[in-house]
């Protein structure tokens, strides 16, 4: 075919028209590759952010499970909650027969959680069941499979915080107006206890605290750790920090000093002294001039003793005039002794090695009492003295070899704690003097 002009505009017309063709099919087709892989590609973001998304509650999905929440009434049993769900009695012997190594059934307690977890609402038959015998952990019957049983700690999410201020009336009460927990004051006396005495606080004394608070799930479960402390009167600004190390485990003051005393200074927290060591005490009882060889500390019925130092029971016996009473050895000087309790702790006797601290019975008025209240008895080199005017023996000092390490820990807590309230006393860590404003 001879080309003409005319012939020659529509060969090109007619190329034209099959790459336009083509670039529409291509652009098609990429287009729709695209549309799936991006589709896929959205699909499996979605499946990861579901995954990622969903919230977690006794180990499983609550988007994907009904868990329905109940408390144990008085007496109720636990197989006849089982029983009520539908569980035949092989099923609910087995699952206790898989569960007598971790938990024992018998012991659920009225008010206390459980929750059965089912699929769906409408589902009748559990998947699970989950007993939350205390706030800090909890005993899960896994039935999906084959019977599955565990006991769980929850995982407790630990945050500090810094409280501060001043005494008006009492401890008690300037803790619970800056909303701090009165469980405080306990860890305050066993960081401080070598400097402050908090039976004899004055108006317009300060403290500040570093301290921990533990969270389940969002919530507030209690008091953890007290890091650092300082207590202010008039006079004097004491300061006191938690260390660790190999061989330490405990609170030393500014100079690395131990906080803890050799001997508490009494048997019975935050008490008052009823009737003190008396060489010509009138017996409230026998009407007569007798002898007071010992401190009497007043407090509740049922209220802790407490162990003053480290040592071991010579005694756990009772007696017409001292009533219930234990005595305890410390070491070839010391002894002391707690009269007149409602009862002894679990676990002492004559024998038992008991800890500084540690309860050893609680507070009664058997034998010659006139009220509940525990009489203190102290011992040194076989006579009975009066502790309170004793110089006690210094509990032993952090080894040389630990002492920049303390130092490093305390300038940082101390650095925090000057940050707390910033009218308080400027601490210069260099020559470790306090600088006032």
């Amino acid at each position: 075919m001879r080309l003409t002009p005319f012939n020659l505009g529509k060969i090109k017309k007619s190329y034209k028209d099959v790459f336009v063709s083509f670039f529409i099919a291509t652009a098609v087709i990429i287009g729709y590759h695209l549309d799936k892989k991006s589709s896929k590609d959205s699909s499996e973001v979605d499946v990861e952010t579901i995954a990622r998304g969903s919230v977690m509650k006794f180990g499983f999905p609550i988007d994907s499970v009904y868990i329905q929440e109940d408390v144990i009434k008085k007496n109720e049993v636990f197989s006849n909650i089982l029983s009520s769900c539908g569980l035949n009695s092989n099923l609910i012997l087995s699952i206790e027969n898989e569960a007598k190594d971790i938990f024992n059934f018998r012991s659920i307690k009225p008010g206390t959680k459980y929750h059965i977890i089912k699929r769906s609402e409408c589902d009748d038959t559990p998947i699970a069941f989950v007993y939350e015998p205390n706030k800090y952990s909890y005993f899960v019957c896994d039935l999906r499979d084959d019977v599955k049983v565990a006991l769980i700690d929850h995982d407790i999410e630990i945050c500090e915080e810094v409280a501060y201020g001043s005494i008006e009336s009492s401890l008690w009460q300037s803790l619970s107006k800056i909303g701090v927990d009165n469980s405080i004051i306990d860890k305050m006396e066993e960081a401080l206890s070598t400097s402050v005495d908090f039976y004899h606080t004055q108006k317009n004394d300060e403290f500040k605290l570093i301290f921990e608070k533990k969270y389940i799930d969002g919530e507030y479960i209690g008091i953890g750790r007290l890091l650092a402390a300082s207590y202010s009167t008039a006079n004097n600004t004491s300061y006191s920090v938690l260390y660790k190390s190999d061989d330490y485990d405990g609170y030393l003051d500014f100079e690395g000093r131990p906080a803890r005393k050799t001997f508490l200074k009494a048997p019975v927290k935050f008490s008052r002294i009823s009737s003190s060591f008396n060489m010509r005490r009138l017996h409230p009882i026998k009407g007569k001039t007798i002898p007071h060889l010992g401190t009497d500390y007043a407090a509740p019925y049922g209220t802790e003793i407490r162990a003053v130092a480290d040592g071991v029971v010579t005694a756990a016996a009772y007696g017409s005039g001292n009533g219930n009473f234990v005595k305890i050895r410390h070491d070839k000087v010391y002894e002391t002794q707690y009269l007149h309790m409602s009862k002894f702790a679990k676990g002492i006797k004559s024998g038992t090695r008991v800890k500084q601290g540690q309860t050893i019975g609680y507070v009664g008025a058997t034998g010659l009492a006139t009220g509940p209240h525990v009489c203190f008895r102290f011992w040194k080199n076989g006579k009975q003295v009066n502790h309170l005017k004793e110089k006690m023996p210094a509990p032993q000092p952090l080894d040389a070899s630990q002492l920049q390490n303390y130092f490093d820990v305390r300038d940082k807590m101390l650095l925090r704690l000057q940050q707390v309230g910033s009218h308080h006393d400027n601490l210069d860590l260099a020559d470790n003097t306090l600088i006032n404003p």
